[in-house]
């Protein structure tokens, strides 16, 4: 089994970026882990838990988790970024897997181009149906507007975080593990004896307000690596609701892609890494 992950980190498109690794590269690929919006590398330590004697990297996105809460959080830049990172550990040929906007993040790179990827696995990307890229396009534009501006900041410590969410959905269906690492690893001290939000607030707001992201439908083509789509079932209703008890995902992304696949997993919600961490790594290692 893997053991604890060494922390690096390098300046990298104008933003301080961490990530973690796990083990050292073999004769098996590298897997890389992109988290979602809110979230950070650490949310997957579950994952990599049924990944036994495997190199596995997990990057905190800008903004997020350790890495600087640099401008812009557009989702252009969080692809640049994910480019501007493999090229640095000059990694080729891995198993790719991103989760929600490290969904988009991850086609968007691969779209770009070069030998970093040998297969993507996107869990419930937030890869939206091609009509709605135009119309959310000129939305509102004001992190302060949007829910998650409102989000609870100030803490006590990662306990009293847990304690507050153990409870509540979407985490109560969440591993409990999962959730104590996402409490954990998502705070960050205030100088003053207290913490806060590794993804402030209103950095988070910005992310979700610029989720249409750069339609990558031309784009999509070019990926030539097999790509499955891992996916809870469809949302019902409007699509501007935060609801994440099902899938943002266009129903047929897959077919967007030259070798796409698309698995559905009826008994789960947006976030099936959470809720099923060592499913997730079987459908990483190829096995489902």
């Amino acid at each position: 089994m893997n053991q604890g992950p060494a922390e690096q980190a390098a300046v990298l498109n104008g933003v301080s970026l961490h990530w973690f690794e796990w083990g050292a590269p073999g004769p098996e690929p590298s897997i890389i882990l992109i988290h979602a919006t809110g979230f950070h590398a650490r949310c997957w330590d579950q994952v990599v838990k049924a990944l036994p004697d495997r190199h596995v990297l997990a990057l905190d996105m800008r903004g997020h988790g350790r890495s600087g809460k640099t401008p812009p959080f557009s989702w252009d830049s969080y692809g640049n970024d994910l480019l501007a990172w493999l090229a640095y550990l000059g990694l080729e040929g891995t198993i790719a897997v991103g989760h929600s906007m490290g969904g988009y993040a991850l086609a968007d790179a691969a779209a770009s181009g070069g030998p970093f990827f040998e297969r993507l696995l996107l869990i419930d990307p937030v890869i939206l149906p091609p009509e709605l890229y135009a119309a959310r396009a000129t939305g509102p534009q004001d992190p302060s507007e949007h829910p998650t501006s409102k989000r609870k900041n100030h803490w006590e410590d990662w306990r009293a975080m847990e304690a507050r969410f153990a409870d509540r959905l979407p985490f109560k269906r969440w591993e409990p593990a999962v959730l104590a690492d996402y409490c954990r690893y998502g705070v960050l001290p205030d100088g003053q004896g207290a913490f806060v939000l590794a993804c402030p607030p209103e950095v988070e707001a910005s992310i979700y307000l610029g989720s249409a992201g750069r339609d990558l439908y031309s784009r999509l083509p070019r990926v030539t690596q097999p790509v499955t789509v891992l996916r809870a079932p469809p949302r019902v209703g409007p699509r501007d609701v935060m609801d994440f008890s099902a899938s943002p995902t266009w129903p047929e992304l897959a077919g967007a892609f030259p070798q796409g696949r698309d698995v559905v997993l009826a008994e789960h919600s947006h976030f099936i890494p959470m809720e099923a961490p060592e499913l997730t790594a079987r459908y990483i290692l190829g096995e489902l």
